[in-house]
């Protein structure tokens, strides 16, 4: 019977499917015990990880029989996937199952009606009305999308469907593409989306290309009281430059829900920065994403290996 090694966490049932048919380790903290990680996969035939194991040369050399990675999500940046291919290792994201689509909305909401920042003083009995009368609605707003790939499109669909206008970028589609049209969005240079938008949405993945691609400049470029939204990739944010902007009163507001070092570290520029909203890493996760990623995982995964001699 073929074994598959299961990293980190996922949803129990998917996971009692598969010992249906394989053998199954299901660890979810043997991410952070590299070592023992190791030692497994010398017999292992599958793995299934999140973002946090690093499926690199070193591990795919401590993996001979290793034949699928399952990754739960769709960023692959922790997988080296040059190294996958030379060996003839299949990779299978989980494409279209999370739920970063709702939590870049709920962002966009929460922070353009900025009524979060009232919390401790009316638990303290300020009564601040008149400080929060200008908090803004999601419709008629201007939402600019950078990266148009499955969840860009998602999110796109979403914010037209509250009346928001969706302006999009992302060189890799085309700008007569019929994805534009059908997600309610229209393709616009970088430039014209940052300088345009109420909300900026980042959707890319963390290559030297993208790398600090929203610096000081960038964000300086935004309007003044728009908000950001980082659910992509840490790396992709200069985050002393955002806290700065945020500091100063440039923006109106920014979520970030991943960093270029996490956890996020001390000392950190982002602490205690005012208007904006930390989460960690958990914009693609709710119960009902958990079971759709864990389900579509284990369907890719057991059909790759039964088809295999």
């Amino acid at each position: 019977m073929k074994q598959i090694v299961i990293s980190e966490f996922m949803d129990t049932g998917a996971v009692d499917t598969l010992k249906q048919r394989f053998e199954v380790v299901y660890d979810p903290f043997l991410v952070d015990r590299r070592d023992a990680l190791l030692t497994l996969l010398g017999t292992t035939a599958g793995l299934i990880v999140r973002n946090r194991t690093q499926v690199d040369s070193v591990l795919i050399d401590a993996a001979p029989r290793l034949q699928v990675v399952g990754r739960l999500g769709v960023g692959l940046d922790n997988i080296d996937l040059p190294a996958c291919r030379t060996r003839g290792i299949a990779v299978f994201p989980a494409t279209g199952a999370n739920a970063v689509a709702e939590y870049v909305i709920a962002m966009a909401l929460v922070l353009l009606r900025g009524a979060y920042r009232t919390s401790r003083e009316v638990a303290a009995g300020v009564w601040s009305k008149e400080a929060l009368s200008n908090g803004r609605e999601l419709s008629g707003k201007v939402l600019g999308i950078v990266g148009f790939g499955s969840i860009g499109q998602l999110t796109a669909r979403k914010a037209s469907a509250l009346g928001m206008r969706v302006l999009g970028f992302d060189p890799a589609v085309d700008s007569k593409s019929a994805a534009w049209e059908k997600a309610g969005a229209r393709s616009v240079t970088l430039d014209e989306l940052i300088t345009t938008s109420d909300a900026v949405s980042l959707h890319l993945p963390l290559t030297p290309e993208t790398k600090n691609i929203f610096d000081r400049s960038r964000i300086a470029s935004m309007k003044r009281d728009a908000v950001l939204i980082n659910s992509a990739r840490g790396g992709i944010v200069d985050e002393t430059a955002l806290a700065d902007l945020l500091r100063s009163g440039h923006l109106a507001g920014a979520a970030l829900d991943v960093f270029a070092k996490e956890p996020l570290p001390a000392g950190s520029p982002l602490a205690d920065c005012p208007n904006l909203l930390l989460t960690p890493h958990i914009a693609g996760l709710t119960r009902e994403s958990n079971q759709r990623v864990s389900s579509l995982v284990v369907e890719k995964v057991s059909t790759y290996l039964a088809g295999l001699k």
